[in-house]
């Protein structure tokens, strides 16, 4: 069967390359997405697969049932893009002002509907169902997997997989690691509410800038002074905004910054700090302020057994060189509701073209995939759903 499949992805290549090229040019919006989940939807059908649209908000769930008893099997992936100007001077370069698939999306979209149409000449003899779970708004807090989940997407589901395409890792390479992978990513704002004032007489004003860089510099002692250095994680202010002329002093500043955690109690930890900072630098500075905290995707825990059997399903692949253990990344993704509900792993798989002179790093105008990717991660994802069915029913 699973030669058979490998043959079947072969022949399909050409087309999921077509698929990937005609998404990449047509790009949406996280909670935006309209025409690709009826693209994605009407696939499904002409399948015959069950399909059901607008599932938790744009998400599509389509489901192939196999003539056998088994297991119901999900694959994931998701189909947003991200509002970056198209840099790259492709033939598929994108129709959309302003909007680009630059993390790799559009590979996704076309990995599971590649996988599908094969899994779909195999009817006959899968031992289970295979759940097809299309994704919309990834990008953007809140996320569509919550909304999805929500709606029923993982009902009777018993394990889950997917992949993302990374095109700063060698094609060829397939990454796993069991237990936390991928961080809670957390975001906050501070509004300094100071007194302006002439820059030459400082002593009549509050200065909002300083208060900000206090709190900078007291905001890098919570991970440093603060958490067990065989710990992770990650406080960074990325925003700084307090515009005035040379000789005044600014009433107001506006400081905006990231949280990335793997272990929930450091979460809380560093939230409490944050505030706890915040006003009392304030306090100490005699002005205002306003802080928001808000939660976004928790972190992406791997469960150990399901992600050593996609690690060991994933060698001898045609396609695939290396597969290798990797260390947590502080990267967000909200395929980790997926993983609190039901047993399952998230990998990478690598997409960096071994001739490219600079990498095509995500979320860049020139972001890029070497497209041999979608077939060796199709391969790697059609693999495991056969053999963990075959496993589950013996």
């Amino acid at each position: 069967m699973i030669e058979q499949l490998f043959e079947r992805l072969d022949s399909l290549y050409d087309e999921m390359i077509d698929i990937r090229r005609y998404l990449h040019e047509n790009p949406e919006l996280s909670f935006e997405e309209v025409h690709t989940p009826d693209y994605i939807a009407s696939f499904h059908e002409n399948l015959g697969h069950e399909v059901q649209r607008s599932v938790g908000g744009n998400g599509v769930v389509s489901v192939l049932k196999g003539n056998k008893s088994g297991p119901k099997v999900a694959l994931r992936a998701d189909f947003d893009a991200l509002a970056i100007q198209e840099a790259n001077q492709v033939a598929y370069k994108s129709k959309v002002d302003g909007v680009m698939h630059a993390c790799g999306h559009d590979g996704h979209t076309a990995i599971l509907l590649g996988l599908a149409k094969a899994l779909n000449k195999q009817q006959e003899s899968l031992k289970g169902s295979v759940v097809f779970i299309h994704q919309h708004a990834e990008e953007k807090v809140p996320g569509g997997a919550k909304p999805m989940i929500e709606a029923g997407c993982l009902e009777g589901v018993d394990v889950i997989f997917g992949t993302h395409l990374k095109s700063d890792f060698p094609l060829g390479m397939i990454r796993y690691c069991s237990g936390p992978f991928m961080a809670a990513a957390d975001s906050f704002q501070v509004n300094i509410k100071g007194k302006g004032g002439h820059g030459a007489r400082p002593h009549q004003a509050k200065d909002s800038i300083l208060i900000g860089s206090e709190i900078v510099s007291n905001l890098q002692k919570i991970v440093s002074r603060g958490i067990d250095p065989l710990d992770n994680a990650v406080v960074s202010v990325g925003s700084f905004e307090a515009k005035n002329p040379f000789n005044v002093i600014a009433d107001s500043a506006v400081l905006s910054g990231t949280v990335r955690t793997f272990d929930e109690k450091i979460r809380d930890y560093i939230e409490n700090e944050i505030e706890q900072i915040v006003r009392g630098t304030c306090i100490a500075g005699g002005v205002n302020y306003e802080l928001t905290y808000d939660r976004g995707y928790p972190a992406l825990i791997n469960h150990a057994e399901e992600t050593m059997f996609l690690a060991e399903n994933a060698q001898d692949v045609p396609g695939v060189e290396e597969v290798v253990e990797a260390k947590p990344m502080m990267g967000g993704e909200d395929y980790a509701y997926y993983l609190q509900h039901v047993k399952g792993t998230y990998i990478n798989t690598g997409a960096e073209n071994p001739k490219w002179e600079d990498k095509k790093y995500h979320h860049h105008p020139k972001f890029d995939i070497d497209e041999r990717a979608l077939l060796i991660a199709a391969k790697v994802l059609g693999k495991t759903v056969l053999n963990y069915m075959k496993s589950y029913s013996q």
